[in-house]
């Protein structure tokens, strides 16, 4: 049960925060750079389950991929697929729960970078494109490598949104964190105690690898 655990929460975090990573910079970079109506809105949905209890957001999700949710009927109806109580409901709570952290890190990281820097080079004439991978992204890495990391210590330690969508299920769905309530609730001391060990370990290391980060001289 441990290495199964460990083997699927390493999967699911870094599915999640793949997903988030490219998202999450590229609606930063869409707002940041483009005056969208309605912007502060669609903003706000993208923050918000940064600020609600796991348990709403896993019901929010039950309702959107259920089987009679707004998308998983059409999904289940049409297409005889089922999201919930899978390793894919599972990425998709760790993603809708650390896409505020990557969203709001990479964002402002664009808006801490000096104009002065994007103007002179479209003076030399690097297009938008050339300037926002060239110049921008290297300005802004320190940001995004900190986005990236507190994105992945939060899906890494997602249990109440993962355990309404996904459940508990030993070798498919079952995370570190269910594992050890699980292990708890049956009085399974020593596979408790192993896996706090491992979190605590790999929490440990994700914090020495952001503290590096930040006080690292060098952005790129």
């Amino acid at each position: 049960m441990v290495i199964d655990s460990v083997f699927i929460s390493l999967k699911i975090t870094s599915m999640a925060v793949i997903i988030s990573f490219f998202i999450g910079i590229g609606l930063a970079r869409i707002f940041t750079k483009y005056e969208i109506r309605g912007s502060r809105i669609l903003e706000a949905f993208i923050i918000l389950p940064l600020f609600l209890p796991p348990s709403v957001v896993g019901y929010m999700l039950l309702i959107f991929i259920g089987k009679k949710g707004i998308l998983g009927s059409i999904l289940y109806k049409y297409f005889n697929i089922s999201l919930i109580f899978s390793w894919k409901a599972a990425v998709l709570a760790a993603f809708v729960v650390s896409i505020p952290i990557m969203y709001q890190s990479a964002k402002g990281a664009f808006l801490n970078v000096n104009p002065i820097y994007l103007e002179a080079a479209r003076v030399m004439g690097a297009n938008e494109w050339q300037i926002f991978w060239k110049i921008t992204v290297p300005l802004s890495i320190k940001g995004i490598l900190s986005g990236l990391i507190l994105s992945f210590g939060r899906a890494f330690g997602e249990f109440g949104a993962t355990l309404m969508v996904a459940g508990n299920i030993p070798g498919k769905t079952q995370t570190i964190p269910m594992a050890i309530y699980y292990a708890v609730e049956n009085g399974d001391k020593f596979t408790a105690n192993t896996l706090m060990f491992i979190v605590i370990s790999i929490s440990f290391t994700i914090i020495f690898i952001l503290n590096y980060v930040l006080k690292s001289k060098n952005t790129y």
